[in-house]
């Protein structure tokens, strides 16, 4: 799993919601969905818990840009 991977949760009260892989260390991958979780405050998971998706995308650079990239794959995050 590499930064800019779009993944979906299989597990977790978030399990179904779409995100952006913002940082992988430590055995974690850091996620981010532009709405609750920005990027620079991403939400630790553990990568066994996420549905790897084929899709890799340069990583935007505001949580507005993520928010309308996520949306394409049918994300449950409200916009504003």
């Amino acid at each position: 799993m590499e930064k800019g991977r779009i993944v979906k949760s299989k597990a977790g009260k978030d399990k179904g919601q779409f995100y952006v892989v913002a940082d992988v260390k430590d055995g974690r991958a850091y996620l981010s969905d532009g709405k609750l979780r920005k990027l620079d405050n991403p939400k630790p998971k553990n990568p066994r818990h996420l549905a790897v998706t084929s899709t890799v995308v340069d990583m935007p650079e505001n949580d507005k840009q993520l928010r309308t990239l996520l949306k394409k794959f049918g994300s449950t995050t409200k916009e504003d």
